[in-house]
């Protein structure tokens, strides 16, 4: 059985490992490990098709170190029993362990005390955020490297060398620079995807020459970064939000659509909500409720046509006016709660307990509500709620809440049913 493209074509040596130079350059930190035959446990992060894996292999062969591998998910505590087995055999063993972020915590038992004591040197290799995904005892364990997206010339660096190499094609075929410059575009720095776009191609073209008109062809889905389980998937939504925070229609629309060719509804769903009510609040109230008509009907129509009310949703927040008062105003007041949990004022209570029944809160007083001390006493002269005058419905607002705080509020509600009937 002959290996897929992408295996044969995994890097044996260092200088076989294209990009990571931040990493493998001279006198970086990778090369130096390898110069001083030293090795440490270590993580590396980043997109798919990166090389995480291949570069923890050709650590250990530079090293010549043997290795094991062990994938998170598939792998089991008998499968570890085995390795922790071998490594007593060997001065040193490295284990490279794929989709270390899914380890679960009895085969992190098991690994703990061996990567402890050194006879254990764990290379992990994950795309999600190790500061979020990765359990701070395995994290504080490891040195964490980032693994960086490919650029074009990267790919096409390693795409010629694959036709090239006795490994690869073994220049057996072809390939315009037009259908080069294709596949490093569209499969977004992954090189195993562009790879595999490749050897498909080479497959499929009867002449020997790789031209645009067949890669696009073969290639009609172009590679997203859009796996809930990395930081591509977070990294879209993020950009998305801050997109319409800062009111550029076009860039809000662009993240859309990477949402939307995602099928990810539930995404849209949620950040555009989201966005309504923390980045347009009481900018524009009428946008909020016309934002959630707009995912309604999305729903109901399903994609593609979902995409038309979406983006109106999404044209609509960006160009209303912003205010962030309402979230910063929920904040400012759970962040004094956390500090001091003072108790509701007795005459407030929900059944008020030893109190006269002109010292409680009257229901038929409306006369006096806006002149009742509601917050508790160490908190009366605080104020959470600070508008911004970013559009006329919150300058409405604004002069109400000035008038009202003119008001002198009351904790004495016995002297003001008196002085006021």
């Amino acid at each position: 059985m002959r290996e897929p493209l992408a295996f044969r074509m995994r890097p044996q040596t260092i200088n076989e490992v294209i990009g990571q130079q931040h990493l493998l350059a001279k006198g970086k930190v990778i090369r130096r490990c390898i110069e001083e035959k030293a090795v440490c446990s270590m993580i590396f992060y980043g997109p798919p098709g990166t090389g995480k894996t291949t570069l923890a292999g050709v650590i250990a062969n530079e090293l010549h170190i043997p290795y094991r591998l062990f994938n998170a998910v598939s792998g089991n505590k008998k499968d570890l029993d085995t390795i922790f087995e071998e490594a007593k055999y060997y001065n040193s063993l490295i284990l490279i362990i794929d989709e270390v972020h899914r380890l679960n915590k009895d085969k992190q038992d098991l690994l703990l005390p061996h990567v402890e004591n050194g006879s254990i040197t764990l290379i992990g290799a994950t795309t999600a955020n190790p500061l979020h995904a990765i359990n701070p005892a395995i994290r504080s364990r490891c040195h964490l490297f980032e693994i960086k997206k490919l650029n074009q010339d990267d790919i096409k660096k390693a795409l010629c060398f694959a036709i090239e190499s006795e490994r690869g094609l073994n220049n057996q075929v072809e390939i315009e620079e037009a259908a080069l410059n294709y596949i490093s575009r569209c499969c977004n720095g992954d090189l195993r995807f562009a790879l595999n776009v490749l050897e498909i191609c080479a497959l499929a073209c009867e002449n020997k020459i790789i031209d645009q008109q067949l890669v696009t062809q073969y290639a009609q889905v172009q590679n997203k970064n859009m796996d809930k389980d990395g930081d591509g998937y977070y990294d879209v939504l993020s950009a998305f939000q801050k997109s319409i925070r800062g009111s550029d229609v076009d860039a809000a629309l662009y993240y859309l659509g990477v949402m939307i060719q995602a099928n990810d509804m539930d995404s849209i769903e949620r950040r555009l909500l989201v966005c309504a009510y923390e980045d347009i609040g009481l900018g524009n109230p009428a946008a909020l409720a016309r934002c959630t008509q707009a995912i309604d009907a999305a729903k109901r129509i399903g994609f593609p046509e979902a995409r038309i009310p979406l983006s109106v949703a999404v044209i609509d927040l960006c160009l209303s006016p912003k205010s962030k008062s309402a979230e910063t105003a929920i904040d400012n007041a759970l962040r004094e709660l956390n500090r001091h949990p003072y108790e509701v004022p007795a005459y407030l209570r929900y059944t008020p307990v030893g109190m006269d029944q002109d010292e409680v809160y009257d229901y038929l007083r409306s006369d006096l509500w806006s002149q009742i001390q509601y917050l508790p006493d160490f908190l009366k002269d605080v104020h959470f709620y600070e508008p911004q005058a970013n559009s006329a419905y919150e300058k409405v607002l604004a002069d109400n809440y000035r008038k009202l705080a003119a008001i002198q509020r009351s904790n004495d509600l016995k002297k003001l049913k008196k002085g006021k009937k």
